[in-house]
C-alpha cells in the first residue's frame, strides 16, 4: 500500500469551520468507561502524593526572549501546557493558563512562572483543545478581543461568542499565516469535551508554527502514535518540540490520551526535531504518578538516546531558553 503524504492547505486569516456531527470519528483509541475512570477514583489511582510539590523547579527570573530581535526564537514555560513563544517578531501563548484553580484539576502546585503582566502585548493565541486545563475561560477573559485566535475546528464558536473577531479554525494539516509565521495545525491522538452533552463536538490538534528562520512544534495533548512522523515528514526541519511529560498513570486509563515521558522523547525524535522542552507536568495534579517522575524519567529516556544533554530542555517553571540563530 502507497503511504498518502499529509498536504498542507494554505487557508486565509479568518477562515472558519463548523461541522455538525462532531470529530468522533477521529479518534484513535476508545474511551475508557464513565465506571473505569470512578472506579479508578475510588482505588486512590488519581490521586498522587503531593508532598514532593515543594521540590518542583520554579525560577520565574529566568525568563529568556521577551523584548528580543526579531530572528530571536525563544520559549519560557509559565507552567501546565502554557507557553510564551517569541518567533518572528510574535509573542505568542500556547493553552494560556493563568487562573489559581481549574475545574477538574484542582488548585495550582506551582505559581505561573511569569506574571500576566510580565508578557507584554499577546500577538497570536494557539489552543490545542477543549479541555478546562487547556482552554481556561479567566484567562481568555483578560485578552484583549482584538487578538488573533488559531483554534482546530469547531471551537472558532467558543471564541467568537465572548467577543474575538479575529478567529482562526483549522483541521489538520491546515495552515495560516499572521506577520510571516505560518500557524500549521497538526493531529494529535486525543479527544475533547467541556459539558455532559459536547463529547468531540470540537477537534484536537497540535500546530507548529514556522517562522523566519525557526520552527517550534507545540504537541498539546497527545498520546504517541504515528502522527509525530507524519508531522516531521510534512514540517521538515523542527527546531523546538514543546512535548507534554506527565498525566500518564494509570497506564490502562490514560495511554489513550496522554504520552508518558519515554513516548514523549520517542514522539520528539520521531518527528524530527533538534530539541525537545517538556511541559504538562508540575502544575497540576491530574493523575497517579509520583510529582517528579515525569522530569527524572524524560531525562533518562534522552540520555538513552545518546543524544546531546543541551538539546533537552528539561525547563523549571518561569524558565526560557532562546534557540541559537539560524544558520548561513
Amino acid at each position: 500500500m502507497t503511504e498518502v503524504r499529509p498536504e498542507i492547505v494554505r487557508r486565509p486569516l479568518g477562515a472558519t469551520r463548523d461541522r455538525a456531527d462532531g470529530y468522533r470519528h477521529r479518534l484513535a483509541d476508545p474511551l475508557p468507561s464513565p465506571r473505569d475512570m470512578l472506579a479508578a477514583v475510588v482505588a486512590g489511582k488519581l490521586r498522587p502524593d503531593k508532598s514532593q510539590a515543594a521540590l518542583i523547579p520554579v525560577h520565574p527570573e529566568r525568563h529568556a526572549g521577551f523584548g528580543s530581535a526579531p530572528d530571536t526564537t525563544s520559549a519560557t514555560w509559565v507552567g501546565h501546557a502554557t507557553y510564551v513563544v517569541r518567533i518572528g517578531g510574535l509573542t505568542v501563548l500556547t493553552d494560556p493558563v493563568w487562573s489559581d484553580a481549574i475545574l477538574g484539576a484542582g488548585s495550582r502546585l506551582t505559581p505561573p512562572g511569569v506574571e500576566w503582566d510580565a508578557v507584554g502585548p499577546v500577538d497570536a493565541v494557539v489552543i490545542s483543545h477543549s479541555h478546562y486545563d487547556h482552554l481556561d475561560a479567566a484567562t481568555i477573559g483578560r485578552l484583549p478581543r482584538t487578538t488573533p485566535v488559531f483554534v482546530p475546528a469547531g471551537l472558532g464558536r467558543w471564541f467568537r461568542k465572548r467577543g474575538f473577531g479575529e478567529v482562526t479554525e483549522l483541521d489538520w494539516w491546515e495552515e495560516a499565516e499572521l506577520g510571516g509565521v505560518r500557524f500549521g495545525c497538526v493531529p494529535a491522538r486525543h479527544w475533547s469535551r467541556r459539558g455532559p452533552f459536547d463529547l468531540c463536538r470540537t477537534l484536537w490538534s497540535g500546530w507548529v508554527l514556522s517562522g523566519p528562520g525557526h520552527r517550534v512544534y507545540f504537541a498539546g495533548d497527545t498520546a504517541y502514535g504515528p502522527h509525530f512522523g507524519q508531522i516531521g515528514e510534512a514540517f521538515p526541519g523542527i527546531d523546538l518540540a514543546l512535548m507534554p511529560i506527565g498525566a500518564y498513570e494509570p497506564r490502562e486509563l490514560l495511554s489513550h490520551a496522554h504520552v508518558s515521558p519515554e513516548e514523549a522523547v520517542r514522539g520528539c525524535l520521531d518527528a524530527g526535531a533538534a530539541r525537545m522542552a517538556t511541559m504538562h507536568w508540575g502544575t497540576f495534579a491530574l493523575s497517579g504518578e509520583p510529582l517528579l517522575d515525569p522530569l527524572e524519567r524524560a531525562r533518562a529516556a534522552w540520555r538513552e538516546t545518546g543524544r546531546d544533554p543541551a538539546d533537552l530542555w528539561p525547563l523549571a517553571v518561569g524558565e526560557g531558553r532562546s534557540l541559537p540563530p539560524p544558520g548561513p
